[in-house]
């Protein structure tokens, strides 16, 4: 498998960039994982989306789908697409340390 240097560290990560390991991520490689993906600044309301998915994950064992994150994390899907647009539940799996959630192309 393929290795980045996040912060100086080198973390094993999928061919599609996703981390291998969810525990190597750590809230200081969000905003990392984010600008490699087109978002700059993480809000407030991304990391509501970011706790959620690894708590959730933590929990279930499964990255959580965007009707999960609407319907348990109380994230309106409407909002899910503002944060990360084009794809929010595999952006905010990729910066929220978590594999490609299933179902995403």
């Amino acid at each position: 498998m393929p290795r980045k240097q996040l912060n100086g560290r080198a973390i094993e990560v999928t061919d599609e960039g996703f981390l291998v390991n969810p525990s190597e991520w750590s809230e200081d490689l969000a905003p990392l994982l984010a600008k490699e993906i087109g978002i700059d600044n993480l809000t407030d309301a991304h990391w509501k989306v970011i706790r959620f998915m690894r708590s959730d994950f933590e929990a279930k064992g499964q990255i959580p789908s965007i009707r999960r994150m609407k319907n348990e994390g109380g994230i309106p899907t409407k909002e899910l697409y503002e944060l990360f647009p084009e794809g929010p539940a595999k952006k905010a799996a990729y910066v929220s340390g978590l594999g490609k959630p299933q179902g995403c192309v």
